[in-house]
């Protein structure tokens, strides 16, 4: 398939993140169609990572992979050239891989070598303490798209109803694709809202929780197709 062909529209997708064994056996589970990715979470998986390739003949669903940077919620403190190698050696099984816009210099190649395969790059932003101002969001789209996203994340920690604001003022006056999302107290609401508003990429989660504010994948859908026409 070609990622890059099926998110060109303005599709609203529910992706269901594995980041546990069990979540592994989740993803596996899954039934065509059922959510648009299966976001693998390599550095979760930095020990065995023997154990994602025996699941992934499983998995029927696209598949977006992730190592994501210590500073951006990823696992193990791993270094950014032992997560630049975890992704590079699953390339070739990925429809989509997200890189944090704080590593794109250093996941260059792995970014070239995305495009070259018309797998769909994803550049991320995740702030697990707060919500940046308007103009600062924008500046963080502005360079995920220099950096050569097809789609930039936006994580924001949403404490007040300002915050959740910025947010869909950002989703609702940006040309740019963007998937755009709360974490927190508002994190359940504003994933509905924001989905609503035209996010990209939605993300739940199959086995439990990384952080507050995230629905189940399968429940996430399902309440998306009764908010969504």
């Amino acid at each position: 398939m070609s990622s890059k062909k099926n998110t060109s529209r303005a599709a609203t997708l529910v992706v269901a993140t594995a980041h546990t064994e069990q979540g592994l056996r989740q993803a596996r589970r899954l039934g065509s169609g059922a959510v648009g990715f299966a976001e693998l979470r390599l550095d979760a998986f930095a020990k065995s990572p023997g154990l994602v390739k025996r699941t992934l003949p499983g998995i029927t669903t696209p598949i977006l992979i992730t190592a994501r940077h210590p500073a951006e919620g990823g696992l193990g403190r791993l270094g950014i050239a032992f997560r630049r190698d975890l992704l590079a050696e699953f390339l070739l099984h990925a429809d989509a891989v997200d890189v944090e816009l704080r590593s794109v210099t250093s996941m260059h190649g792995v970014l070239q070598e995305a495009n070259r395969r018309g797998v769909l790059r994803v550049v991320s932003f995740h702030d697990f303490r707060g919500t940046p101002s308007l103009p600062r969001l924008r500046e963080i789209v502005r360079r995920g798209v220099r950096a050569g996203a097809d789609i930039v994340k936006v994580a924001a920690h949403l404490r007040t109803p300002n915050d959740l604001a910025a947010l869909l003022i950002l989703q609702g006056t940006t040309k740019v694709p963007l998937a755009t999302m709360g974490m927190g107290p508002l994190g359940k609401v504003s994933r509905l809202v924001l989905a609503a508003a035209g996010s990209r990429l939605n993300y739940g989660y199959l086995d439990k929780p990384q952080v507050g504010g995230q629905w189940p994948a399968l429940e996430l859908v399902r309440r998306l197709e009764e908010a969504l026409p």
